[in-house]
């Protein structure tokens, strides 16, 4: 299913979104300048945002203790998103975020309460002389936190895609459990990927893991599917969605994840 179809019968939310219960469908907002969201105590929501417009957009997120939230951001056109989410005690935060081409996304995440967790998996794809750029900092500011940041990105022709990272554990922040993961793939010799994973600790009782890589597509496997009948353009693109595909299947909603897989397979054929 297209998504736009997909999309067409959800509810839209435009500067202000307030969830006291349990939404069973998801909500989208299309290309916002501003958008605050409230989840209340125990709420649990599903919110899909689409930056289809060059805009800005600026997010505000609030987890009440114990609350629920599942966010998309998906990236179609030239968008800058600047996101920062709020989560008391016991609430849980996951968000997928997927750049389809020349895009910023930033995502500040503020664990303030006890046994808060957060997940967040970025993908972007560039091509020709696009430029994407993702930014994660997680900020763990009370104890028994857990979080999970994996970035995964591909560039060819002669695109720039960067990744920046930050896990921030405060002094008090104690038991904190936290990964931070970002792996790359260069499809030409002219594209280039820079990653700046980043750790600062204050706290002595903690497992925190970061790592980056940058490496070329395995050649062994792309001979490996073209003995079996494709083209080295569809062992590519086969390889390329393997890469990514996982973090996009998080998002939550099976129909949502076939559609932004759609879309992430014809953008490949332009790469």
């Amino acid at each position: 299913m297209e998504l736009r179809e997909l999309i067409r019968d959800w509810k839209q939310v435009k500067e202000q979104w307030t969830v006291s219960g349990c939404e069973e469908q998801p909500v989208v907002s299309l290309s916002p300048e501003h958008l605050t969201v409230e989840v209340a105590e125990g709420g649990a929501a599903h919110l899909v945002i689409l930056c289809h417009e060059p805009r800005t957009s600026e997010l505000k997120l609030h987890l009440a203790e114990g609350a629920s939230l599942t966010v998309n951001l998906l990236f179609t056109a030239e968008a800058f998103l600047s996101l920062e989410a709020d989560q008391e005690a016991h609430s849980s935060l996951k968000m997928t975020s997927v750049e389809l081409g020349s895009a910023n996304a930033r995502l500040t995440i503020n664990l303030r309460g006890r046994d808060a967790e957060s997940e967040v998996n970025g993908v972007f794809l560039t091509g020709g002389e696009e430029h994407a750029e993702l930014m994660i900092r997680t900020n763990h500011l009370a104890a028994d936190c857990r979080s999970r940041s994996i970035a995964r990105g591909v560039a060819g022709g002669k695109s720039v895609g960067r990744f920046e990272g930050m896990v921030y554990v405060a002094q008090d922040a104690q038991r904190t459990d936290a990964e931070q993961q970002n792996r790359n793939l260069l499809l030409s010799q002219k594209a280039r990927i820079e990653t700046m994973p980043q750790l600062e600790i204050y706290a002595d009782d903690v497992k925190c893991s970061h790592g980056a890589t940058v490496g070329q597509m395995d050649q062994e496997a792309v001979y490996y599917m073209r003995q079996r009948g494709m083209d080295e353009q569809q062992a590519r693109r086969l390889q390329i969605v393997g890469f990514v595909g996982d973090l996009v299947m998080h998002c939550n909603e099976d129909a949502l994840c076939d559609a932004v897989l759609k879309l992430m397979e014809q953008k490949l054929e332009t790469m």
